[in-house]
């Protein structure tokens, strides 16, 4: 068990070895702008907002509430970041998307061993645009018919002491779905074919998703996270995910 886990693990650190290699360099340099761009934004959104959410937050408490505010206060900081990370995260998936399915291509053919042809130019991506396009909203609904209901189970009492280890595994497993459909939808696979292999390779989808948000969530080196996640998750499906 553990062991599948931790080969999960490796494949972000493999995504990072792959995008400083000379034929996948030129195709990592739009997702990385994009990310950078993207939460950088997120960053000062949460920095100069977080005291003004908080309040509209706490102000929706009844006066009769107000000897609970510092038992809320944690649980309405930890929603506002939570909230901030995931919209920014699939903000900067869906722009980078077409981006994103180009340089899965590239690591795959790399890993194949295939000859990597010329770059043609980035006319090239309008035919992907539509195919990742839908794909992202697809997944934008799968994960929200989980949000909601890890958000009113953070409200429950004591049932929500259970809710930080809810989120978590929501987070990973959102994550190795989001960077394992490039190369899967590269080959027309879509989410519900997705779902399908991933829960074949559980532990290692979890292990991969959950490193992945590890590294998002360190400030600066998060911004090689969708990347590296890309070309991770091309050789968790060149290895693993392709072969079921």
């Amino acid at each position: 068990m553990f062991v599948n886990f931790a080969s999960g693990i490796s494949y972000l650190f493999k995504g990072l070895s792959l995008i400083t290699e000379k034929g996948i360099r030129p195709f990592v340099v739009i997702p990385l702008l994009i990310n950078i761009g993207v939460f950088s934004l997120a960053i000062w959104i949460a920095n100069s907002q977080f005291t003004l959410l908080m309040n509209q937050l706490l102000g929706w408490l009844p006066s009769w509430l107000s000897w609970i505010e510092w038992l809320l206060w944690p649980l309405f900081a930890l929603l506002i970041f939570t909230a901030i990370y995931y919209v920014f995260t699939l903000i900067a998936n869906l722009i980078a998307s077409p981006f994103n399915a180009l340089l899965s291509e590239r690591v795959e053919q790399h890993l194949n061993g295939i000859p990597l042809p010329p770059f043609k130019g980035y006319a090239a991506m309008v035919k992907l645009i539509g195919k990742t396009i839908v794909s992202e909203f697809q997944k934008i609904i799968y994960m929200l018919k989980w949000l909601l209901p890890l958000i009113v189970l953070s409200f429950i009492p004591v049932l929500n002491l259970a809710s930080p280890f809810a989120w978590a595994l929501f987070g990973a497993w959102m994550m190795a779905l989001q960077y394992t459909d490039y190369p899967m939808g590269n080959h027309e696979l879509f989410i519900k074919d997705e779902l399908i292999l991933l829960r074949q390779h559980r532990l290692s989808a979890l292990g991969f998703g959950a490193m992945v948000t590890v590294m998002t969530l360190i400030p600066f080196i998060n911004f090689f996270a969708m990347p590296a996640a890309v070309a991770g998750g091309t050789a968790f499906w060149v290895d693993k995910l392709s072969k079921t």
